[in-house]
């Protein structure tokens, strides 16, 4: 296809609306897209189980499109279940963070396809992890059993002023070796250095031969950033962080009404 683009969106926040549903205009907009022949890539710091539901409200099986899940370290055919992109933590990440979890009164979690696996207490953080991302959860003593496994994300949590405090701690102390920040006040991310949104979804548009300028990406958040600069359109919402806003091209009061004043964009 000519000139063929790839719409790349940017899940809570973005995508959503405060009851974290897909608005009917949103949702057609977007199917019409699908429909002419475009890509479509939902990108977001949640596990690729956790985007299950918005997976299937898109279409993005039907269609042979993507899902960029844990920041961009893994980026997954939602047709074939082929992961084209990953980018994994070392063995020894899941165990030194549990340590210091426990040492320092924190939750601590990973991710076990559908299943979120607690090495301390369930907190309320972890709790709503759970229940944001529909998964079950065991508790274990130790992570042993997960070695080997394509690792993407370890989750601490904490109260927000907690939680600043140990980012910066860890932050400095992994300098050049991790990517550690903040996707909520409590939430601490852990992830594997380089992670970015921007990088995956750079690297999907070169798989599917689609020039940058020929991108267009929805976000709201810090960790938005890098793909609304990455995408030859950047377009963030109104509502959105500083930081989101100043890496776009443009501000928007939502996905559908950007798509409907732009929607010329997409024809063929």
């Amino acid at each position: 296809m000519k000139n063929r683009k790839l719409l790349v969106l940017d899940i809570d926040g973005t995508l959503t609306n405060t009851q974290k549903d897909i608005t009917p205009k949103t949702l057609e907009a977007i199917l019409n897209i699908e429909r002419m022949g475009h890509a479509v890539a939902l990108a977001s710091g949640r596990p690729t189980g956790g985007m299950r539901r918005y997976v299937d409200e898109l279409e993005l099986a039907k269609y042979g499109n993507y899902a960029i899940s844990y920041n961009g370290a893994c980026v997954t055919n939602m047709q074939t279940n082929e992961m084209v992109y990953k980018n994994a933590l070392p063995d020894y990440v899941a165990p030194w963070m549990l340590d210091y979890a426990r040492e320092h009164g924190l939750g601590m979690c990973i991710y076990d396809g559908n299943t979120v696996v607690c090495g301390t207490d369930v907190d309320r953080y972890i709790e709503r992890e759970t229940v944001l991302n529909g998964f079950n959860r065991v508790s274990v003593e130790n992570f042993d059993a997960y070695r080997g496994m394509d690792m993407f994300k370890a989750l601490l949590t904490a109260p927000p002023v907690r939680a600043a405090e140990h980012e910066k701690r860890l932050a400095r102390r992994f300098i050049g070796r991790l990517s550690i920040y903040r996707s909520e006040p409590y939430f601490i991310e852990v992830m594997p250095r380089g992670v970015d949104k921007g990088a995956a979804l750079l690297y999907l548009a070169e798989q599917l031969g689609v020039r940058r300028e020929e991108i267009v990406a929805f976000g709201d958040g810090d960790n938005d950033a890098g793909m609304l600069r990455a995408a030859g359109t950047g377009v963030a919402m109104a509502h959105g962080d500083e930081s989101a806003k100043a890496a776009a091209n443009c501000v928007a009061e939502s996905v559908a009404a950007w798509l409907e004043e732009n929607e010329t964009l997409f024809q063929r």
